[in-house]
Formats: C-alpha cells, structure tokens, sequence
C-alpha cells in the first residue's frame, strides 16, 4: 500500500483529513520532535488504528507531507502519484 493510500484508509475509518488528525495532534503537542510510539498508542487508542495506517500518519505529523522520490512512481501498490502527500481528504486529491 503507498503512503497515500494509508492516508486515505485512515480518512475512510476516522472520517478526519489527515490535515485535520495533524492539527488534533498538535494540539496533543506532538511535533518533529516526537518519537512514534506515543503518536501510534494515540492513534490506537482514539481511533483504532493500527501500525500501517499509524505510521503513515506519523510520517506526517512528524516530517510534512513530502516522501522520498523512491517511493514516487513505477509499478505496483506501494507507488506514490507525486513526492507530496495530499492531506486534504481523497475527494479532493487532484491526483486521482
């Protein structure tokens, strides 16, 4: 699975944007400096999610919405459509 789709399987369970899970984790104080292992038990515990879908999420509260170009293009499932993630909800996402 890309790390978008990730992020769009976190929006289909938790009906948030990752956008809007960013700032409710700001608001956590959680920032670039937080380890992820209390963003994941958070993201358990809150919405049941579990590592896949946390992890991704960590990606981005903890280092912004871009990926690395390896993970950009080519084949198969795990391919991302742009080095930058959208965060503002799969109905949105001018790359589908």
């Amino acid at each position: 699975m890309s790390f978008q789709s990730y992020l769009d399987a976190a929006e289909a369970k938790t009906g948030l944007t990752p956008r809007q899970i960013i700032e409710l984790a700001r608001q956590r104080g959680f920032d670039e400096s937080t380890k992820a292992g209390p963003i994941l038990e958070w993201l358990k515990e809150e919405y049941g999610l579990g590592r896949g879908h946390g992890m991704a999420l960590v990606h981005v509260i903890t280092k912004g919405p871009r990926i690395s170009d390896k993970h950009v293009g080519g084949a198969g499932t795990h391919a991302d459509a742009s080095e930058t993630l959208w965060l503002d909800g799969r109905d949105t996402d001018p790359n589908r």
